[in-house]
């Protein structure tokens, strides 16, 4: 799979063909470096207004003569110049784009799937849950919502963002910042650390969601993206806490396969979760197989 910087000219965008993009910045987010994340700009004029996305939708990122996989967009659309994706290196594909470096250039697909509702939260809390690398697209609707032209479309904010370590956090930078503001409510956890300087909470993301969450009503919504176990666990602090199912949101981004729905290896049940998700409510998940 090649990469021409002479494409994209047509008004017609064809969905298997790769924006060619350079990589800019490459971030090591983890101590133990298998979470890196990249900052990608477009090389052909046009190619980042095509590229139009919002919070939740994923990517795919090609390495030509290698494949592509599956992202989820960390950056926002607020965010101009770049798009930028954490890669957690766990295959061929993401083990090659680990060993690129700053000024290569690779292929990005997309974008995909559907968005978080963004109409439907707007006028709400919003509660972000989120545990391990999968925060990615938590990042990208956090700063989404902070942007100044978006703070006053929403209610309280509240963040639940946990990891096995301290070494382990994500975008640590930015969580210290978010930590001083008065616009949003962080509550950052590990499930444990030695270090006598860490001052923030210990304990498994469920436990400080019961502790931390507000109660659920009609004006309160909750997205939820992390590991299954996770998500497992915290589905019934959330009832306890009266949310009603439509209220919980959910990502199924690590069910993503080709992103068009022509594999066919995405669907659980009926649904293609890459047209049809990757963002459902958990009402909908309810109506599902269990497959996920």
């Amino acid at each position: 799979m090649g990469f021409s910087i002479i494409n994209h000219q047509s008004s017609i965008i064809n969905p298997y063909l790769p924006y060619p993009v350079r990589i800019d910045e490459i971030i090591t987010e983890t101590e133990d470096k298998n979470l890196k994340t990249f900052k990608l700009v477009f090389i052909n004029q046009g190619d980042e207004e095509k590229f139009s996305y919002k919070s939740g939708q994923f990517a795919e990122l090609s390495v030509a003569g290698k494949g592509e996989a599956p992202i989820g967009i960390a950056s926002s659309p607020t965010e101009k110049g770049y798009a930028t994706f954490t890669i957690n290196k766990v295959g061929l594909v993401t083990s090659c784009l680990h060993s690129m470096k700053a000024g290569d250039i690779m292929g990005l697909r997309g974008p995909f799937g559907k968005s978080y509702p963004w109409n439907i939260l707007e006028g709400k809390n919003v509660v972000i849950i989120g545990g391990g690398f999968a925060f990615t697209t938590l990042r990208s609707s956090i700063v989404y919502m902070l942007d100044p032209a978006n703070r006053s479309k929403f209610k309280e904010i509240h963040v639940i963002y946990g990891a096995r370590s301290p070494g382990m956090l994500l975008y640590r930078d930015e969580l210290a910042a978010w930590e001083t503001r008065d616009d949003i409510n962080m509550h950052i956890t590990v499930d444990g650390t030695d270090d006598p300087g860490w001052k923030y909470n210990v304990g498994f993301v469920p436990t400080i969601t019961e502790q931390k969450a507000p109660a659920g009503d009609e004006d309160t919504y909750a997205i939820i993206c992390g590991p299954p176990i996770m998500i497992k666990f915290t589905q019934p602090v959330l009832d306890k806490l009266g949310y009603v199912h439509d209220h919980i949101i959910m990502s199924l981004e690590m069910r993503m396969k080709c992103g068009i729905g022509i594999c066919g290896r995405c669907n659980i049940g009926k649904e293609f979760v890459c047209k049809d998700g990757p963002v459902f409510t958990l009402a909908q998940l309810n109506g599902m197989p269990k497959e996920y």
